[in-house]
């Protein structure tokens, strides 16, 4: 029997209720927060939420595990220059410096932009993260390899292009005296201009060893990068890419609730002293507390959502060079996957002292539709904990379970689009409750990869 063609989107929704963690922080380390429905809201932003899913699903393909197993992935850095030269370095034996120095020349002079070369905590990252392949740096190591006479005479004059570039810009910042006249606007935007260009007698890397550089950190065919997408803006001819993946920010379907946790740090040598010490004097100089402070936590029950869209990722994979039988069988291992992974995957942080990751989902519902379909509306009223009895719905998970469904159900009945709907879930009490709730025996699944057909 021949199956139904799929739809183009595939809608994944979760209820997932997490105890005393702080999975992100905003730059006063405190919780990330949404107003929705008229109250605050805990929030797990989308970009957590998708390097979690990603770096997941990278380490268990390079592990050999998983449905990508074996297949290039991709890795997001600022360091490709350090990474090319170590190649150099490790495989080529070349010294340290001259191979740093060689790599960053070369990418810079394709079009990427370094840290101030005065700091050398940044002198040798690119200004911004690049997406790209694992095996850039060892690519780019390789042609550096393959015109390496060729490529340091080219490397030894533009250094010293730049060099006399960067004193005559400093020539012409100390010809103005202090008491001369303030420059005018006219003026002022010259000396921005003369500024802020490159040197126009900067040798221009030659153009096989440029484009040599481009294909290393072009997408190429890492499925990670096809799913999640990349934006360069830096160079115009290195190809972008729009991912496969949209994802929500996940937040509580109830009102915020967050403690202050207030902890105390012992200092194991100082306890010792005082275990030792000879008399109740020396103790006392060593009472206290190694150190002190707080540290906020959240609790809560969260929804989240994400979509695939599997006509974007074939078109992905077939612009990074597939034939249409290899791109279709890649697409179909990247979305299992991908569904692996957002039931999976958690972001780390906090994780020794909140054993955050540990977290199971209390229900996963997927399903196929010609467009994408978000349910947050679902919880726009905030959930009422209080008990049944008292008007409120109850705990937060099974409240929240019970409104996703009632609302998916709600919504199929006026979209002849959805189909192939399955729902997972790994909390025996939400087991109970969806016999209760009508759903049918033959949509509920008990593993991930059954989650889609």
């Amino acid at each position: 029997m021949t199956e139904p063609p799929r739809s183009q989107f595939l809608s994944l929704h979760l209820i997932e209720t997490l105890a005393a963690v702080l999975p992100v922080r905003d730059e006063n380390a405190q919780p990330k927060s949404l107003v929705f429905g008229g109250v605050e809201r805990h929030m797990i932003t989308s970009q957590a939420r998708r390097r979690a899913e990603r770096v997941h699903a990278r380490n268990r393909a390079n592990a050999g595990l998983g449905q990508l197993k074996g297949r290039s992935m991709g890795v997001r850095t600022r360091e490709w220059a350090l990474l090319a030269g170590r190649e150099l370095e490790s495989a080529h034996g070349w010294d340290r410096d001259r191979a740093v120095v060689t790599a960053r020349t070369v990418m810079e002079a394709s079009g990427l932009k370094f840290g101030d070369p005065k700091k050398k905590t940044v002198a040798d990252l690119t200004k911004v993260l690049i997406f790209a392949p694992a095996d850039a740096g060892v690519r780019i190591a390789g042609r550096i390899v393959d015109r390496a006479a060729d490529v340091e005479e080219w490397r030894d004059a533009y250094l010293e292009a730049q060099a006399r570039a960067e004193a005559a810009k400093k020539t012409r910042r100390g010809t103005r005296t202090k008491g001369a006249a303030a420059p005018d606007a006219a003026e002022t935007a010259v000396e921005a201009a003369v500024e802020a260009a490159p040197a126009a007698d900067l040798p221009p890397l030659p153009k096989a060893t440029r484009d040599a550089v481009l294909l290393a950190l072009a997408p190429r065919d890492a499925v990670d990068i096809a799913l999640y997408g990349r934006f360069l803006a830096e160079i115009p001819d290195s190809p972008n890419v729009d991912g496969a993946v949209q994802t929500g920010h996940a937040f509580t379907v109830h009102e915020a609730e967050q403690i202050e946790d207030f902890y105390a740090a012992a200092d194991d040598a100082k306890l010792d002293r005082r275990r030792n010490a000879l008399d109740f004097l020396d103790a006392a100089d060593d009472a206290g507390a190694g150190m002190t402070g707080y540290q906020s936590l959240i609790s809560g029950t969260f929804y989240r959502h994400a979509v695939l869209d599997r006509t974007q990722l074939r078109i992905n994979l077939r612009v990074a060079g597939m034939d249409e039988a290899e791109a279709e069988k890649a697409a179909s291992e990247a979305e299992k996957e991908f569904v692996n992974s957002f039931v999976e995957a958690f972001p780390e942080a906090k994780k020794n002292s909140t054993a955050s990751t540990g977290s199971l989902p209390a229900l996963v519902l997927a399903f196929e539709g010609e467009r994408p379909y978000n349910y947050a509306s679902a919880f726009q009223k905030p959930v009422d904990e209080r008990a049944l009895s008292a008007g409120g719905e109850g705990p937060a998970g099974p409240a929240a379970v019970r409104r996703l469904l009632r609302h998916h159900t709600f919504v199929s009945r006026r979209r002849s689009d959805l189909r192939t709907t399955r729902v997972l879930t790994y909390d025996p009490e939400i087991d109970l409750l969806l016999g209760e709730s009508g759903v049918p025996e033959s949509l509920v699944v008990e593993r991930i990869e059954d989650l889609t057909p």
